[in-house]
C-alpha cells in the first residue's frame, strides 16, 4: 500500500522557530547523544526541503545559527 505524500507546509527561505527542544538522534557525532541541539523558541531559515522516503513526509532542513542545520519534521517547526 502506497502511502499518499504530504505536500510541504514551509518553503525554502521560510524563518521558523523551533516547536519543541530539537535533541541530538545520532545525526551529530560531535555532539553527545539526546543532547539539547536547539531549545524551543531559537529561529532559522529553512535551506532545503525534502522527503523522508519511507513515511512520505517532508523534511526540512533548518539553519539555526552558524553551521548548524537540524532536519525538522513540520510539528517540530513553526512559521516566524
Amino acid at each position: 500500500m502506497m502511502i499518499e505524500p504530504r505536500l510541504p507546509k514551509y518553503q525554502w527561505g521560510q524563518r521558523v522557530k523551533a516547536a519543541v527542544d530539537l535533541h541530538n538522534d545520532g545525526s551529530f557525532p560531535d555532539a553527545p547523544a539526546e543532547g539539547l541541539l536547539v531549545g524551543v523558541g531559537h529561529t532559522g531559515e529553512i535551506v532545503q526541503v525534502g522527503r523522508h522516503t519511507d513515511a512520505n513526509l517532508p523534511i526540512y532542513l533548518v539553519e539555526f545559527g552558524e553551521r548548524l542545520v537540524v532536519g525538522c519534521l513540520e510539528e517540530e517547526i513553526s512559521p516566524l
